[in-house]
């Protein structure tokens, strides 16, 4: 048989993610990119919008991408295929180590000690952010878990989130974010901008006054908390124009949370639909319309023309 006649293998269906049975290993997870966030932060120049923090998506887990260290680089590799965290210098230098488990200040100590054995020196603010109840990652031996399959599953997830955010983002011609994971909040996003200045936000801290400084519609993935039972994907405009909450998003089964003041599609919902890709695509369009529509952006001048 030719090649040519060879018929692509069937998607694997979505996997599985709840959030009770991998609790536990999220969280330290989390701390982890955390920590190597910080490293990204110190080293970093200033990006509008913390564009300049945040991760990406890798064939194999995530990246921080090169990161300036006097006159040369590093680069810091989560792989959640053989579960190890890679450190890799322009000098062609490398430190492995096993993501297993083992508690937060265990792995803070590990790294720290590979970047001092590769000659980078970064001092880091030990205080987790955007987590609840913080403990600074060098006393933090109460998160330790680490189910490799479970994570393998996550990344499963942003992989292929990955690849529907960027084929959304391509129908968008004005100012958009890169499709990025932010360690502070855990999540995967993608950021539209009307091009617009945004109103200030009455008391918001610098982070948050920095990130919301222009008008946007912003979708992503989250691993759920704060109320949230489980995966979800969400979208939000802000700031949020008049009816906004009550727009006919599609599909149906998403639905908009008061608490949180975004509309909310559970992943669950997602992996289960006959066309996944399909059914997520609706709901990043229409709540983009939504945002886009009822804040009067200028729509013709923004998007790409459909062919």
């Amino acid at each position: 048989m030719a090649s040519s006649d060879v018929k692509p293998a069937s998607s694997p269906s979505l996997p599985e993610l709840s959030l009770p049975d991998w609790q536990a290993t999220y969280d330290t997870l989390h701390m982890w990119t955390q920590i190597v966030g910080k490293v990204r932060l110190e080293q970093c120049p200033d990006i509008n919008h913390w564009w300049g923090i945040a991760f990406y998506v890798t064939a194999s887990g995530l990246t921080t991408s090169p990161i300036p260290y006097g006159n040369r680089s590093f680069e810091i590799r989560f792989d959640f295929i053989d579960h190890k965290l890679l450190i890799e210098t322009s000098g062609g230098d490398v430190s492995e180590l096993k993501l297993e488990p083992q508690s937060v200040a265990e792995f803070y100590r590990k790294f720290m000690a590979a970047m001092r054995e590769l000659g980078i020196n970064v001092h880091i603010y030990t205080m987790p952010v955007e987590f609840p109840n913080p403990i600074p990652f060098e006393k933090d031996e109460v998160h330790a878990s680490y189910d490799a399959e479970a994570v393998g599953r996550f990344w499963r997830i942003l992989q292929w989130s990955d690849a529907v955010f960027k084929e959304f983002r391509a129908g968008f011609i004005g100012k958009a974010s890169p499709v990025h994971f932010f360690w502070g909040s855990f999540d995967l996003a993608v950021t539209r901008f009307s091009g617009r200045p945004a109103p200030p936000r009455p008391g918001a801290d610098p982070v948050t006054a920095e990130a919301y400084s222009h008008e946007v519609s912003s979708a992503g993935f989250w691993p759920g908390g704060n109320g949230v039972d489980g995966a979800a994907y969400y979208a939000y405009a802000a700031p949020q124009p008049p009816g906004f909450a009550e727009y006919k998003v599609k599909p149906g089964a998403a639905f908009y949370h008061p608490q949180l003041g975004e509309y909310l599609l559970m992943y669950d919902d997602v992996r289960r639909a006959d066309s996944p890709k399909e059914f997520l695509m609706q709901f990043l369009q229409t709540t983009y319309d939504a945002a886009a529509t009822l804040g009067k952006w200028d729509r013709k001048a923004l998007e790409r023309p459909v062919a």
